[in-house]
């Protein structure tokens, strides 16, 4: 399934504790943990028909970003977060401790 990423909105669900893009029957999500000073990410869920299409990258920096406004250090216990934030120096300075 071919999808325009610019055309999708990342969708704040805080009483969920995830981020979450609908699309169709889809929905994917990029799921945390609050505490205190810290936002730890804990699953980056793509389904497989909307792989390839930069979805899990869009959610993990709204994420992010939300992170950076708040403050927050981020834990990435999620693989796709942890990777994102290697491929991504903007992003290093957040994390809680050295990765």
């Amino acid at each position: 399934m071919k999808i325009d990423k610019n055309a999708l909105k990342v969708i704040h669900n805080k009483e969920g504790q995830r981020f979450e893009i609908h699309i169709e029957k889809h929905k994917p999500v990029l799921d945390y943990r609050l505490s205190d000073e810290t936002i730890t990410f804990t699953h980056t869920g793509v389904q497989r028909e909307l792989e390839g299409n930069g979805i899990g990258s869009l959610i993990v920096r709204a994420g992010l970003d939300y992170a950076r406004s708040q403050d927050y250090r981020v834990i990435p216990l999620c693989p796709f977060v942890a990777t994102y934030i290697q491929r991504h120096d903007e992003y290093t300075d957040l994390l809680a401790t050295k990765a």
